[in-house]
């Protein structure tokens, strides 16, 4: 194994100085401890991410997607959040993907947000339900024209030969859907994820950070703090 150099070295932690300063951000972009009386996770979400949007310069509502493939190994790609209400976390994408054919095959899935310019991250477990065909079909006559050519043209998750075959496939399809509305392939669809558990985490200097957990039963939700 390389040691590290100068070019590779991880950098050395921060100083008490660093951290004095970095806990005064941490407050500042944190607040109370008025997270803790919620009793219910998907209102305190909800917030965050309209926090979120306000602060982080792209994509606030991207998300690490987790799912298990058909030997149990993780896998994880980054997907864009489209809806959140009391049912769960909804995304969209193609059905013969990697990650369609996984959660057909394994329907749970693990989300993660982290907002790296509010210092809060958010952990999801649940399990995973398509939408229905009219969500999908709303969701799609959203999207830009680019887009749903796109949905057409990419065999998602197959080997591509070049980047020419490509562009010859959305040539093709922009063609064929010339002066008409794009439909939604049936392969293009999304999913939700029922939340089963919620944690948040917010940062703390000298990694005693806040971590709040909600889980849900049959009566329910019920909360928690766990140890940094």
């Amino acid at each position: 194994m390389t040691p590290p150099t100068a070019n590779n070295a991880i950098p050395a932690s921060p100083d008490r100085e660093t951290y004095a300063r970095d806990y005064a951000a941490a407050l500042a972009a944190n607040g109370d401890d008025a997270i803790f009386d919620r009793t219910e996770p998907i209102g305190l979400f909800v917030d965050w991410l309209a926090d979120a949007g306000r602060h982080e310069i792209n994509d606030p509502n991207a998300m690490a997607l987790s799912t298990v493939d058909a030997d149990g190994a993780p896998d994880s790609r980054m997907v864009l959040l489209k809806d959140i209400d009391a049912r769960g976390f909804t995304f969209f994408s193609n059905r013969e993907s990697a990650k369609g054919l996984q959660l057909d095959a394994h329907p749970k899935a693990a989300l993660l947000f982290h907002w790296k310019s509010l210092r809060r991250q958010v952990r999801v477990r649940g399990a995973v339900e398509p939408v229905s065909q009219a969500e999908a079909d709303a969701y799609f006559a959203t999207r830009a024209r680019e887009s749903q050519i796109g949905a057409w043209a990419s065999d998602q998750s197959r080997p591509l030969p070049g980047r020419d075959a490509l562009n010859q496939a959305i040539a093709r399809e922009t063609t064929r859907f010339e002066g008409q509305n794009v439909a939604r392939p049936e392969r293009w669809t999304g999913w939700r994820v029922v939340p089963q558990a919620v944690e948040f985490w917010r940062d703390r200097p000298f990694r005693l950070h806040d971590r709040l957990r909600f889980e849900r039963d049959a009566d329910g939700w019920s909360r928690g703090r766990l140890y940094p």
